[in-house]
């Protein structure tokens, strides 16, 4: 489908990719891997078309189309969110309104035998054909479904993208693309703007799309549920691994050993041969050897092997002041903005050394109720923090509060203290400032820059609460390891709000939903809240008197409520499919006959043809099949969305 053939990009000196070259075959997912800098999203921005290399090509046949999500883009905010949403739609409107024109074209004419007449008969039926499959009339389903899907509730449909923070900005473009349903999608970093449920219908959808797919995340989960194939950037060359992500990380292991056996033994004959030449170059009888040993080693291709893996260093979080054993204790405590109530009526404690994840959809509070802990918020009830608490907040605007004229270096030097002192390259490094990178002044760094070296700021200063809102959204995935390595040795109490899953999974103990302006309590590590989450959703679609069956089910054995979930589960399964079983059909004789009215008008070997009542007929039965297929579209959701709901 697409071929990248012998690609190189260079900035001067520097080879950034060099002659790479790998195909992207139908329904092929992909995951690009490599450390940030190693030319992932370049070579995205290369297969999209919005950038050249400097040598090299990449080769895709016409029929392909593309649809790209950057990690940042410029959008104009006009409209709404549903109308913006709908411009994805713009071949199936247009074809809609050239259908309806054909159409009143043919009824009002009457030379039914013309060449001009079959040929528009023939035009309609083509471009007909091409909106059906296109999605037709359910295409405003379509778009509901997935703002759904990522997100949106019903009430912002109709609000202007002007009111939407960057965040909720980048999901409307993510619709869209996701909308075109392109050939191949080129994903840069999809899942930094989504919470945990957007995240697993974005796995799903991508999971079940006919398409290929090469995308970049820095979130192990998303890839390990999406990719079936790593393609690892190293050194400007690739290594194409048929694997996902967990399974990539073995087998690249395993070729870093062999490449530094080969790296040592390399180095140990070019140690050898330098050590010969220097000892015998002014022995005359030894002349040709040398001169031998001197070409044999100008011909020889020096190996090399990409930097350590960064995540082994031992990084820690400064000892934690002792505080008191309550270290955060709400009672109906309420937040409105205006009119919007985000939180209401909420209990909430937390104690010493507690470790806990804030999940939910954005926009349900758990940003609001951060900020009301460290202060910066007003807010309704009580609210009391513990004796001797030293909060340590990260926000995404975090970054804001860093001295612009300071450098990296600088600023994390006046706070570092102790032994860390001489591990600050390393820690800088680990965070993604390398050489002459620490020596930048604050102010000319990205907003991304600076939510790092802002991380890498409370990593050096004493709390005994830590409150991270999204704190891996800029970091690789080396990085995230170190700081996720950090906050399990940390003896402090966290509160990690986080949509990444891998990242949470091991550091905290309890999990808090933010729901329905309520906050609900949920024990065990993110995995088992998400496995809770699962079960809790099955039970609700099978419940037909939830009280009665709550009741009958506490009596029976877990192998026996296993055994009639699954019964009950198949029931309703089978009773969906038969709708749509059965819709298909419908769909297949209405086909049926249109086709036989077809070949009885093309031949004109049927009276039927030339009788009123024929294109009467025919009319109706294209009516019938435009109703008929929203059912089966809508018996399609709801299959689709058992099946997700129940895993």
């Amino acid at each position: 489908m697409v071929s990248v053939q012998d690609l190189s990009v260079s900035f001067g000196s520097f080879d950034l990719l060099t002659n790479i070259s790998f195909l992207v075959n139908d329904q092929d997912r992909i995951g690009l891997a490599g450390k940030n800098g190693s030319g992932k999203s370049t070579l995205l921005r290369i297969i999209a078309g919005l950038q050249s290399p400097s040598s090299g090509l990449v080769d895709m046949s016409r029929e392909v189309t593309i649809g790209y999500l950057p990690q940042q883009m410029k959008v104009d905010d006009t409209t709404t969110v549903l109308n913006e949403v709908i411009t994805a739609f713009a071949e199936v409107t247009g074809l809609s309104e050239e259908i309806e024109h054909c159409s009143l074209e043919i009824a009002n004419r009457t030379d039914y035998e013309s060449v001009e007449y079959l040929k528009l008969c023939d035009y309609l039926s083509v471009i007909d054909e091409r909106y059906r499959m296109l999605g037709g009339s359910n295409y405003m389903a379509e778009a509901e479904k997935t703002l759904i899907g990522l997100g949106f509730e019903r009430t912002d449909f109709d609000r202007p993208t002007k009111e939407l923070s960057g965040g909720w900005r980048m999901r409307v473009e993510l619709a869209k693309i996701l909308l075109k349903k392109p050939s191949l999608f080129l994903l840069d970093e999809p899942t930094n703007h989504l919470d945990i449920e957007s995240i697993q219908w974005l796995e799903s959808f991508l999971s079940a799309y006919k398409g290929a797919v090469l995308l970049v995340s820095h979130d192990r989960a998303f890839l390990d549920n999406v990719t079936t194939r790593t393609i690892e950037i190293s050194l400007g060359k690739i290594y194409d691994y048929k694997a996902s992500w967990s399974k990539f990380v073995e087998l690249r292991k395993e070729r870093r050993e062999q490449q530094m056996a080969a790296y040592k033994n390399q180095q140990k004959m070019i140690d050898d041969t330098e050590k010969f030449i220097e000892r015998f170059r002014y022995k005359a009888t030894k002349a040709v050897q040398v001169q031998s040993k001197i070409k044999q080693l100008n011909k020889v291709e020096r190996l090399e092997v990409d930097e350590e893996d960064m995540s082994a260093m031992n990084l820690r979080f400064p000892p934690s002041p002792h505080s008191g054993t309550n270290v955060i204790e709400a009672e109906n405590l309420s937040k409105s903005f205006g009119s919007l109530n985000v939180l209401q009526h909420i209990d909430f404690k937390i104690h010493r050394g507690d470790k806990v994840a804030f999940v939910g959809r954005n926009g349900e509070g758990k940003t609001t109720f951060s900020r009301i802990i460290i202060g910066e918020l007003d807010y309704e009830g009580s609210l009391k923090i513990g004796h001797n608490v030293k909060i340590g907040y990260f926000a995404q605007n975090q970054d804001e509060l860093l001295n612009g004229e300071k450098t990296v270096f600088q600023t994390i030097d006046d706070i570092a203290k102790g032994d860390i002192r001489s591990k600050m390259r390393d820690l800088l490094a680990a965070f993604l400032f390398r050489g002459e990178e620490i020596d930048k002044k604050v102010k000319v760094l990205s907003g991304g820059e600076r939510s790092r070296l802002a991380l890498v700021r409370l990593l050096l200063e004493p709390h005994n609460l830590l409150v991270l809102d999204e704190p891996t959204n800029h970091l690789d995935i080396r990085s995230k390891d170190i700081l996720k390595q950090a906050l399990i040795n940390y003896d402090g109490t966290l509160i990690a709000v986080s949509h990444d899953r891998d990242f949470l999974d091991g550091i905290v103990d309890k999990v808090y939903e933010f729901r329905h302006n309520r906050i609900r309590e949920h024990l065990g590590g993110i995995y088992d809240f998400l496995r809770k989450k699962k079960i809790d959703n099955l039970r609700e679609i099978e419940k037909k008197d939830a009280g009665k069956k709550e009741m009958q089910l506490e009596n029976i054995s877990s192998n026996k409520l296993k055994y009639l979930e699954k019964k009950e589960y198949d029931r309703n399964l089978r009773k969906l499919r038969k709708k749509l079983e059965d819709s298909e059909k419908v769909i297949e004789n209405i086909e049926n006959e249109i086709s036989e009215l077809d070949k009885s008008f093309a031949t004109g070997s049927n009276e039927q043809a030339e009788a009123e009542d024929f294109f009467k007929r025919y009319q109706e039965l294209k009516e019938l099949l435009n109703e008929e297929m929203e059912k089966w579209e809508q018996y399609t959701d709801e299959v689709e969305v058992f099946l997700k709901n129940n895993g």
